[in-house]
């Protein structure tokens, strides 16, 4: 049956204006954007069928350019008009961090720092680097690694923070076995860069872990 024949409120599109974005399933946000199915298959048929063929839908999202047009129904200006999708998702989050008065508020630097480093497959140690009002002055990738440790040098870390001019600082690493918990290792570096970065008069808020689907926040866990 065509979706144009289901009741309106079972519509993904409809839905999506009378209910909001937030009471579709992966399958009908999917849909949407496809726009169109394929012979014999509506586009939730079709979306459907996708995050089965690649796991979920951040298996779909994460696909490189030569799996993602395998996909039945998907070729290169799908994959375009994707990548223009999650870089526009990403900047909004960037926006709301700068608009944001206070930073050593967690929730959008947790989603911000998501959606920068959840999909990375090797680790990524990051910094958000903030003045006195805790506004943000830059967002930067320091080190990348192996699937299991990124070597951080706390003096290429203050390099950076005086470059920036920066009062404060928020670490952010990713953990590409999916783990949100931080290591021995992970716990003594922050101690470490905390002393380094506070002989300077640059205070560290926080250090974010980034898992799958969840976060670790040193300052929430009293381990700053």
């Amino acid at each position: 049956m065509a979706i144009s024949d289901w009741p309106e409120k079972d519509r993904p599109r409809e839905k999506l204006c009378t209910q909001g974005a937030h009471s579709l399933s992966d399958t009908e946000l999917l849909a949407i954007f496809l726009r169109t199915g394929c012979v014999g298959k509506s586009a939730v048929d079709l979306a459907r069928e996708l995050i089965l063929t690649f796991g979920s839908l951040r298996g779909l999202l994460e696909a490189s350019r030569e799996q993602f047009c395998l996909g039945l129904g998907l070729g290169p200006a799908k994959y375009a008009q994707l990548q223009a999708v999650l870089e526009m998702a990403k900047r909004h989050l960037a926006e709301l961090l700068v608009k944001d008065a206070s930073l050593d508020s967690s929730h959008h630097v947790k989603k911000f720092l998501s959606a920068k480093l959840r999909h990375q497959r090797r680790e990524i140690f990051a910094a958000l680097f903030l003045d006195s009002h805790h506004h943000l002055i830059a967002y930067e990738e320091l080190f990348q690694g192996t699937l299991n440790t990124a070597t951080v040098y706390p003096r290429e870390v203050l390099v950076y923070a005086l470059k920036h001019n920066a009062a404060s600082v928020i670490f952010a690493h990713n953990h590409p076995s999916g783990l949100a918990e931080p290591s021995e290792d992970d716990i003594a570096l922050t101690k470490t860069l905390k002393q380094c970065l506070s002989l300077i008069d640059i205070k560290t808020i926080d250090h974010i872990i980034v898992g799958e689907g969840r976060t670790y926040s040193f300052a929430e866990h009293g381990k700053l």
